[in-house]
């Protein structure tokens, strides 16, 4: 009959069906006594930036395409706990955003005060009209996992409503190289 050290010794550790196969390696080289494999820095340093034109795009489907980009998940890289995988994005013209229907004057952005009856509530025309590209940063921070992590996704959103923008040097080096975003990026940003 075997010994309780050595049925428990059989089984496998706690949580290892829902363990990824990469995961389970790395934790099985670290109890050999080998360190587990770090992640390169070139692929920690690989965040790119983006120009996006966001004249005539619809929100949600823009919000759609950016939401992804913002997290890494384009990346072969990608690990949903990592933060550096997520590339920037300039969205330029945000303030000639379009939605379908009548949703500029039927939907409806509520916040709270935090006192009695302090219930804010603005159109989707009077966010835009007040601060544009508002309606679509709300919209791509629906999509966004609601995490630790969503700030710092946020940050990396830069959304101006005309054509300028202070981000030149950063998009510099974005004229080589594939983009996921190359479809609805200004006329003349890539060569």
């Amino acid at each position: 009959p075997r010994s309780l050290l050595q049925t428990h010794r059989q089984c496998p550790p706690r949580g290892a069906r829902t363990m990824r196969p990469t995961a389970w390696r790395q934790m099985a080289a670290s109890v050999r006594g080998r360190p587990p494999p770090a992640m390169s820095l070139a692929a920690v340093r690989s965040q790119q930036w983006h120009v996006v034109d966001a004249r005539g795009q619809h929100v949600g489907r823009l919000a759609a395409r950016i939401a992804p980009v913002l997290v890494g998940k384009h990346k072969p890289i990608w690990e949903p706990h990592r933060h550096e995988h997520g590339d920037f994005i300039v969205v330029v013209n945000a303030g000639e955003v379009e939605f379908t229907g009548k949703k500029w004057a039927q939907k409806v952005y509520y916040r709270h005060s935090g006192y009695p009856g302090g219930l804010k509530r603005r159109t989707a025309a009077e966010m835009q009209r007040r601060k544009p590209g508002e309606v679509l940063r709300k919209a791509v921070l629906g999509m966004l996992p609601r995490n630790k992590l969503r700030r710092i996704f946020d940050s990396r959103l830069k959304i101006f409503a005309g054509e300028t923008h202070p981000h030149h040097a950063q998009l510099a080096g974005l004229r080589a190289g594939w983009s996921p975003l190359e479809d609805i990026a200004p006329p003349g940003s890539l060569v």
